[in-house]
């Protein structure tokens, strides 16, 4: 008896692990808006550019943590949208090259700040500039869907 019920508990506990992994999806953060335009072109999704610094910003860490990790954007940002991340680190090292396009597109785009997120249409034309929200992911999806009308 004792040993069937053991049996039912962990049986329980495993579905609900399960299910819990099953709500974490996860997102794939391009890192150059020439591929996130091709793959936005091909299906026809707004793009949205993530300008941090991950390792040092609080309000980036912020976002990463209320936002951009939970099931619920995951799941909008994968039906709605291809997500590129151009990040500023102070502790990662990066190629020259990836210090140099990062940079080029912080100063195209006018970016001062961190975290800055920049909203562009299936072609890579500009339409918005927001960034850290409060609310978590479900404020943060009403949000976006708002701005992308």
């Amino acid at each position: 008896m004792l040993l069937k019920r053991l049996f039912v508990v962990l049986f329980v506990l495993g579905l609900a692990i399960n299910v819990s992994a099953a709500d974490k999806k996860d997102v794939k953060w391009e890192t150059k808006i020439e591929d996130a335009v091709k793959i936005a072109k091909k299906e026809n999704k707004a793009i949205l550019v993530n300008f941090t610094g991950s390792d040092w910003c609080i309000w980036c860490k912020k976002l990463q943590g209320e936002v951009f990790s939970q099931a619920e954007f995951a799941k909008y940002a994968n039906d709605n949208l291809v997500l590129v991340k151009l990040d500023f680190p102070r502790n990662v090292k990066q190629s020259k090259a990836v210090q140099e396009y990062n940079r080029g597109l912080m100063k195209k785009y006018g970016v001062r700040g961190f975290p800055t997120i920049l909203l562009l249409d299936k072609n890579g034309e500009y339409l918005k500039t927001t960034g850290y929200q409060q609310g978590g992911a479900k404020n943060y999806v009403t949000h976006l869907k708002g701005l992308l009308k």
